[in-house]
């Protein structure tokens, strides 16, 4: 289980899934209407790392991190 957290403006609470790549997660959380509007323009951190890529491998214990862009002053 890899733990995933949605910074800012998403607002829903972190949530545990099953999932061996960041492609496999992506597809688990475009069934979630609230999260699937933010999946394309949001960055993604495994570990506080940015990636890129959807390629990369995930192990349990892992934290995803969606951070979606936000206007600041």
């Amino acid at each position: 289980m890899v733990k995933v957290e949605f910074l800012g403006p998403i607002g829903k609470s972190p949530v545990e899934v099953d999932a061996s790549t960041l492609s496999e997660l992506a597809e688990i959380l475009k069934k979630d209407p609230e999260v699937a509007q933010w999946l394309e323009q949001s960055a993604v951190a495994v570990n506080d790392t940015m990636v890129e890529s959807l390629d990369v491998k995930l192990k349990c214990g892992d934290k995803v991190s969606l951070l979606p862009p936000v206007c600041g002053g």
